[in-house]
């Protein structure tokens, strides 16, 4: 039966290609690769996505093109290729024992990617689409690898989509230069991969909430609130040992969907570390997926120093447990490796603080 691929109205048209290729660095993904896949899957019945790249720019390693890809187009066939899976596949006996360096001959491209075609993925292409002169060359050489095994395999087309990048007017390298600046060429999920979490921890008040949040305001970004007080509110403090998890769980889910919408920075109040302390205290036990995620690893993390006067708002416990709590939390940070600052003072000296200290850490812009 003829394929068909849904149109932007909600209609069917029949599809013009059966197998459609995309090849890319994808360093980082950005709205013109978007514009050229979308117009494969218009086009095609399927859609092959290949991506590698030597060497990988900073902050584009294998697995994050591969986790952009999967968000993005989980319709595609995908395929990012490093070193190690090259070997893992077998690819050695075949001639391809290492990615092609970018400034390899394009022979040399064009028919590894035939390689990968054709001996990984098992299947031929009857269209390649690109936004630059080469495509053409690209395809021929393609149809030639593939005629020297299967010598009736139809002629590999071109389809060149936005040359002179009127539609999305951008470049990888443009993007690369100034990551954050340029962010609204990115889709959310991509550039949330450039986001520095920042965790702040503390005892029951400890100010992190309040800092968090004068953070957020004071650097121009947004701030994760800590689930578990929401949930332990709602619950008129009634909260069982299954909500561990889902405070845990919740709050690492809420963090990831706010650090697309971020700018440089996420803070986050609290950590799914504090799950398992409170866990531990309440429980005397503690989930495996919390025990996990206690794990998750933040770019900084900044504990508030006890030095407020404590303040009973009836959700709290007492000083000495604040007290007790902050000394786990320097154990624990300690013992993880964790890197840790330590911040005290009113709430504008430690924004100072940790500005400063943020102002001192790489961000790409």
């Amino acid at each position: 039966l003829p394929a068909s691929v849904a149109t932007a109205g909600g209609g069917k048209m029949r599809a013009r290609y059966r197998r459609g290729l995309v090849v890319g660095k994808f360093s980082p993904l950005h709205r013109g690769h978007e514009l050229l896949i979308r117009e494969a899957f218009g086009q095609c019945r399927e859609v092959v996505i290949i991506s590698y790249a030597r060497p990988e720019p900073a902050g584009c390693r294998a697995d994050r093109r591969e986790r952009w890809l999967r968000e993005l187009f989980p319709g595609a066939t995908r395929l990012v290729v490093t070193d190690a899976r090259l070997r893992e596949w077998g690819a050695p006996t075949e001639g391809y024992g290492e990615v092609p360096a970018d400034d390899a001959d394009e022979t040399v491209h064009r028919r590894f990617v035939g390689f990968l075609c054709w001996k990984i993925l098992g299947v031929t292409i009857d269209a390649v689409f690109t936004s630059e002169d080469y495509g053409d060359g690209f395809a021929r050489e393609l149809t030639r690898y593939f005629r020297e095994r299967i010598p009736d395999a139809p002629e590999v087309g071109h389809v060149l989509v936005d040359r002179d990048r009127i539609r999305i007017p951008v470049s990888g390298t443009r993007i690369r230069a100034a990551i954050h600046h340029n962010r609204h060429w990115l889709s959310p999920r991509v550039y949330a991969s450039f986001v520095r979490r920042i965790c702040l921890l503390g005892g029951e008040s400890s100010g992190k909430s309040t800092l968090a949040a004068a953070l957020a305001e004071h650097l121009g970004t947004r701030h994760v609130p800590e689930y578990g007080r929401e949930l332990w509110e709602e619950r008129k403090g009634d909260l069982r040992f299954e909500d561990m998890r889902t405070i845990a769980t919740v709050q690492v889910a809420r963090e990831e969907e706010e650090a697309g919408k971020a700018c440089r920075y996420l803070f986050c109040d609290t950590s799914p570390l504090t799950t398992l302390l409170y866990s531990r205290h309440l429980f005397h036990r503690s989930d495996p997926v919390v025990e996990e995620l206690a794990d998750r690893r933040y770019d900084l993390t900044v504990l508030c120093e006890p030095d407020f006067r404590f303040v009973q708002d009836g959700t709290r416990q007492d000083a000495r447990f604040r007290d007790t709590q902050h000394a786990w939390y320097v154990d624990e940070l300690t013992r993880r490796g964790t890197p840790w600052v330590k911040v005290g003072g009113s709430v504008p000296e430690r924004v100072s603080a940790v500005a400063s200290h943020l102002e001192g850490m790489k961000t790409g812009d």
